[in-house]
């Protein structure tokens, strides 16, 4: 007999649609197989009951048989051999359904007895797993629902114990109960044909020793077809014992192994994460909003196809497609109080979908294959292979610093467990290089050793203080939590350029050289495969805005501005060559220097799809400051050259006024003797010709003196 197709008992845990599907293939054969199978014992009970309707029941029989080949059985309809032989039987049913008349108690033990055994046992317990599968399922849905609304906080340990409990054991009871419903079902399709064939050989037995005068209707042909099938019976029988016992072994097996696995949630300490996968399935929830606020969660089972995500409902015939995988991004995200949650973002940017794995385990797995997906490795030949070596170059390229850490404990107040990868001295790259970054050393444009820093923190806004302090700005009191209002609005009325934009901060480390954009990239590739190593899918967003004096991290929740970079610092802005949403920018911190130059420090952010946009804007602002210097310069040189004139003319009014007051004191001068020589010449005249006494020329003397005496005091 040709093989039968069986239910896979190893894909029971699993339970995907696809076994569903395959399940209630088997499910309508069951119930086919029963329909036929009431027909034909209701046609060899009217055998046995009808002694004088033989002949008419024997020719349902015969007919019942030959329409065999018309019964639509989803499974081994198409059995040519199975078709033929009960077409043979049918053509000597009818030529002896007019010599037999009374055959009740060879009937009974020959052919009533296996397909009453078939009907009412074999048949009611099949329908009886039916039931307690349907049971142990819901229960199981029942419990994997109230597992997912489990909350991630620890207010009620007991409670989330009885959850897992209960999780457990309806996972437990479904597993081992679909194991047996299956092994049912796949032991049905050998019972079935043993139904049908061996009462037919019983009733063709007892035709032949109940008519010892019919040889002549019983040939060697018909005997060697009997014989055949007898044969193949015993044969069927065989295989299927031997495939119980397979079947029973099997089910030994997995319940053992399968144990551990029942556990929702296991240790990934134990079962290690995968992270070479290129293909991964399995059932997860799925968010959908239904209003701003409020959302509902409906699960679904994902798989991979290619570099497309698909997802099937229990119960659809085939997949849908969710969205393609190729340059997407995934993170993990805090979703609804519920764990294990991550996003899916497409390359555009335009559509997200967030998700919940059942486990730890599962989500990282998740995120790791869909990572590798995004990298089209599932395009290669070896797809797993080339994953696993793409993985160790990232991890020989990017190791833990364990000097990072102690670097920033005094800066920060708390300490993330978070492992801070660094680079070492390797030229191998994720990415494509560029021929200029190829012909370059690495290590002239990134240190060996370098930590690479995954959290807003920045030794840009400790220079500025210091430098605040030393120029004796620190006697204003600034707001600890971000800039003052007065400052804000300040900044807006001398800024000419405002341009805001949605970043997440992705990492920054230090850099050697500025001088081109291969520094950029170099510093995406490390950063990148850093976060890919080690599992730091958690960004920080953040609003950076755009002016013509600074570059601007601003909380967008409470506005707050986390970190400013000066603008003349900023001395590079580049865009990654690939991916547009990525960019970064070389930034000079001030007054620090290592062997006589200043040290850079490159940032690198992921936008919506706007890293050229933000860069153009980056131009644009130190184009405007540069014009606003060159005119303030300007401004300057005209005030200077306007004080000049200025102090010029005052220095000419001054000396005007000392000449004016020269020749006024010499007009004094003049007029002050010329008064002298008059009093002398008057004198002279009066005591020669009068011959005035003494005491009037005295007396004249005496007045002439004070005369004198006055002009030379006016």
């Amino acid at each position: 007999m040709p093989g039968i197709e069986k239910l896979p008992i190893e894909e029971t845990l699993e339970d995907s649609p696809q076994t569903r599907s395959l399940l209630g293939v088997f499910e309508e054969d069951a119930a086919a197989v029963s329909n036929y199978t009431s027909q034909l014992y209701n046609a060899m009970k009217r055998i046995y009951n009808a002694q004088n309707e033989l002949s008419t029941a024997t020719h349902l029989t015969s007919k019942l048989l030959k329409e065999y080949k018309q019964q639509q059985f989803p499974l081994g309809g198409d059995d040519e051999v199975m078709t033929s032989t009960l077409q043979q039987f049918a053509q000597v049913i009818d030529e002896l359904s007019s010599c037999h008349a009374v055959l009740s108690t060879q009937l009974a033990d020959a052919m009533m007895f296996p397909i009453t055994q078939f009907k009412e046992k074999d048949l009611k317990e099949m329908l009886t797993l039916n039931e307690v599968f349907a049971i142990a399922s819901h229960d199981h849905d029942l419990a994997i629902n109230k597992y997912s609304r489990l909350s991630k906080r620890r207010e009620n340990e007991k409670i989330k114990m009885e959850i897992t409990e209960d999780l457990y054991t309806s996972r437990k009871k479904q597993h081992q109960t679909m194991m047996h419903y299956f092994c049912a079902l796949n032991t049905l399709q050998y019972k079935k044909k043993i139904a049908l064939l061996e009462p037919l050989l019983g009733y063709m037995q007892a035709q032949i020793n109940f008519f010892k005068m019919g040889s002549e209707h019983m040939t060697q042909q018909l005997e060697e077809f009997l014989t055949n099938i007898g044969t193949s019976v015993q044969g069927v029988r065989r295989e299927m014992e031997t495939e119980q016992e397979i079947m029973h072994q099997t089910i030994q097996d997995l319940e053992v192994a399968s144990d551990c696995l029942y556990l929702p949630d296991p240790d990934t300490k134990i079962f290690n994460v995968n992270r070479n996968l290129t293909r991964k399935t399995g059932y997860m929830n799925t968010r959908n909003k239904t209003r701003l606020v409020s959302s509902t969660w409906e699960r679904h089972y994902y798989f991979t196809q290619g570099g497309n995500l698909m997802r099937q409902a229990r119960g659809d015939v085939a997949g849908g497609l969710v969205m393609d995988l190729d340059n997407c991004t995934v993170m993990a995200v805090d979703c609804d109080d519920r764990r294990y949650c991550f996003q899916i973002t497409a390359f555009d940017g335009k559509k997200a979908v967030i998700v919940q794995a059942e486990s730890k385990k599962e989500c990282e797995e998740w995120i790791t294959t869909i990572n590798n997906i995004s990298k089209r490795i599932y395009l290669s030949e070896n797809p797993e292979e080339l994953a696993a070596r793409v993985n160790q170059t990232a991890l020989e390229a990017v190791t833990p610093s364990p000097s990072f850490q102690q670097r920033h404990d005094g800066l920060r107040p708390t300490v993330h467990n978070r492992p801070r990868p660094s680079r070492t001295n390797s030229s191998s790259s994720l990415g494509s290089e560029s021929p200029a970054l190829s012909a370059i050393s690495l290590d002239s444009i990134v240190a060996p050793d370098t930590p690479i820093q995954f959290d807003i923190i920045s030794p840009v806004s400790e220079e500025l203080s210091n430098l605040a302090k030393t120029s004796g700005q620190c006697t204003r009191r600034t707001n600890p939590f971000g800039e003052s209002g007065e400052s804000k609005s300040q900044d807006s009325e001398e800024s000419i350029l405002h341009q805001l934009f949605i970043v997440r901060f992705l990492g920054s480390m230090e850099v050697k050289t500025d001088e081109t954009s291969d520094v950029i990239y170099e510093t995406m590739r490390q950063i990148l495969a850093a976060r890919a190593i080690h599992n730091i899918f958690r960004m920080t967003e953040s609003h950076l805005l755009v002016t013509c004096d600074s570059l601007k991290l601003i909380d967008p929740q409470t506005q707050v501005t986390r970190l400013r970079f000066p603008l003349q610092n900023v001395v590079l802005c580049a865009t990654h060559k690939e991916n547009k949403r990525l960019f970064g920018f070389v930034l000079h911190t001030g007054g620090n220097r290592v062997e006589g130059r200043p040290v850079s420090v490159c940032y690198v952010f992921e936008s919506n799809n706007e890293g050229e946009k933000i860069c153009d804007s980056v131009g644009l602002a130190k184009q405007i400051a540069l014009h606003s210097e060159m005119d303030r310069r300007t401004t300057d040189k005209q005030k200077e050259l306007d004080r000049e004139k200025q102090r010029q003319l005052k220095e000419l009014n001054k000396q005007k006024q000392i000449e004016k007051d020269l020749e006024e004191q010499s007009r004094l001068i003049a007029a002050s003797s010329r008064s002298n020589q008059t009093c002398g010449e008057g004198q002279f005249l009066t005591l020669g010709n009068n011959g005035q006494s003494e005491d009037q020329a005295e007396d004249s003397d005496t007045g002439d003196d004070g005369k004198k005496k006055k002009e030379s005091e006016a």
